[in-house]
């Protein structure tokens, strides 16, 4: 007696990150625009007595609300757009599915035919998708649209996650001072940490190495740390 071909498992990586890319980048971001942006501040106020901790620290939290309120309101309005436009374009994909049902099926019969299906087959799969009005307008979604009404985001979630991961990343910048440091140093030491371990976890979702994904956002958080210092204490200098 034959046996069943045993199903092979595939074995790919998620080429859209799933949840630790946007929560990774959402750190970076936080890390990266908080640092700087303290880095600016303290190049501003340097020749102060207490290196400008006061403003330093000020500018940190400041900058760690304003910039999480941002990302969340900003993530919210964007994902809710989005799913209201994909909603609107179901709705008038099923109300078409209603009323012209061959016409709908033979462009989805076209589009499998120029994917390379032989049209006879193309046509009476599509014919017999027909028979079934919630399969039929998930499979005309996905292939006229590129979404399905079930692959929407909730934008609540992706608020309330781009939040958390801002203030994740731009607090790094922070917990320095706030522990009594007055200089910009061991602000700059962790946040340096901060940055190369950010790249080195968004190298499990890219084909690059580690050690490359935490070199170079290293030397990206780096250098935009560098130019607001630089403004920083260029503008400092001149008003001071």
């Amino acid at each position: 007696m034959s046996q069943a071909n045993p199903v092979i498992p595939e074995h790919h990586r998620d080429v859209t990150g799933g949840w630790l890319r946007p929560a990774v980048f959402g750190a970076m971001d936080g890390l990266v625009s908080n640092f700087a942006l303290m880095a600016g501040v303290a190049g501003g106020t340097a020749a102060a007595g207490d290196g400008g901790r006061a403003a330093v620290v000020l500018a940190g939290l400041a900058g760690l609300a304003a910039g999480a309120f941002s990302m969340a309101a900003g993530e919210y309005t964007s994902v809710a757009s989005q799913a209201e436009l994909a909603e609107q374009e179901f709705e008038n994909e099923r109300t078409e599915l209603a009323r012209n049902p061959e016409l709908e099926a033979r462009e989805l019969a076209s589009i499998w035919v120029g994917r390379g299906v032989d049209k006879e087959l193309a046509e009476e799969l599509a014919r017999q998708l027909g028979r079934n009005p919630d399969a039929a307008l998930e499979v005309h979604a996905r292939e006229e649209i590129g979404l399905a009404p079930g692959d929407l985001p909730n934008p609540w979630v992706a608020a309330a996650s781009s939040f958390a991961s801002f203030v994740v990343g731009a607090i790094i910048p922070v917990i320095p001072y706030i522990f009594g440091a007055t200089t910009l140093l061991w602000s700059l030491i962790l946040s340096c940490l901060g940055l190369f371990a950010a790249g080195a976890i968004v190298s499990q979702v890219t084909a690059r190495s580690w050690w490359f994904s935490g070199l170079r956002q290293l030397l990206v958080g780096a250098a935009a740390a560098a130019v607001t210092y630089g403004v920083g204490t260029l503008v400092g200098t001149a008003v001071g």
